[in-house]
């Protein structure tokens, strides 16, 4: 196994990447009326949040905490990211080919550290990924939107898990780290720009439905019960009559109602003759 020798300026380059990354999608969301300060702030997250998450995960001093060159350079970049916004917002590519490389360069240099502190293939192929979109979870997190790599999109945790798996077989076999490093990313930017290029995505999950298009829930619920739908699954039950029927078919009432549905007979009227004196 080789040993871990990522140079420092490798990392700080995937720093201010990021800070330029951060800042330009955040300038983009000028719906959520975003201020500088808060352009800034996400430019920060997603330069130093894979590093800061990473550190995390492994048990280590967060590097972007203890050394002040990453802060500073951060910074930087998300400033440079302001100035250029309105240019790169009338493309796409350029856009896309920087999240690409600078998601590349972070899976290489977690996935390296972790093998350099004895961490596992498997294990070195999650914390990669785990720097690779970090700073994207973090970012989502601050803009309110949904986590990208878990909906339905170009492929975007996959890119960075293939150039990770590329790096751990080049380590396995004593390739030089830096030139895994370097495979790393390529192999991350292609499978990204690829995704891109050709519509690349995982199917949504749908629902696993019946032959006929009934839920097997459902049916399998059906047949439990003889087939007879269950009360409430066809409607409202009927309402049951409360009064009785007489034996020639007509309804039965109170005295109480019959005597306020009677019309009252006055005297003289058809009345019954009286009683004689």
């Amino acid at each position: 196994m080789s040993p871990f020798a990522v140079p420092l300026w490798a990392e700080l380059l995937a720093a201010g990447l990021g800070g330029v990354q951060g800042a330009v999608l955040a300038a983009e969301h000028r719906h959520q009326r975003i201020d500088l300060l808060g352009v800034l702030v996400i430019g920060l997250l997603v330069a130093l949040g894979g590093s800061l998450l990473r550190d995390v995960v492994l048990n280590q001093p967060p590097v972007v905490i203890w050394e002040n060159w990453y802060l500073l350079v951060a910074a930087a970049g998300a400033l440079v990211g302001m100035v250029v916004q309105p240019l790169l917002s009338r493309v796409v590519w350029p856009l896309v080919v920087l999240d690409a490389i600078v998601m590349g360069m972070f899976g290489a240099i977690g996935a390296s550290k972790a093998l350099s502190l004895g961490v596992g293939p498997v294990g070195a192929v999650v914390v990669g990924v785990i720097g690779a979109i970090g700073g994207g979870i973090l970012r989502d997190v601050a803009l309110n939107l949904p986590f990208s790599f878990l909906q339905v999109s170009t492929l975007y945790a996959v890119a960075a898990g293939a150039g990770i798996v590329v790096l751990v077989v080049l380590d396995a076999l004593a390739v030089p780290i830096l030139i895994a490093g370097f495979v790393c990313i390529a192999v991350t930017t292609a499978v990204r720009i690829s995704a891109v290029v050709f519509d690349w995505t995982f199917p949504e999950q749908i629902s696993f439905r019946a032959r006929d298009g009934r839920d097997p829930l459902s049916a399998g619920r059906s047949r439990q019960s003889g087939g007879r739908p269950r009360s409430g699954a066809e409607g409202p039950a009927r309402p049951l009559r409360t009064r009785s029927r007489g034996s020639a078919g007509h309804l039965r009432c109170s005295p109480r109602t019959a005597r306020k549905g009677r019309p009252r007979r006055r005297p003289g009227n058809g009345s019954a003759p009286s009683r004689p004196a």
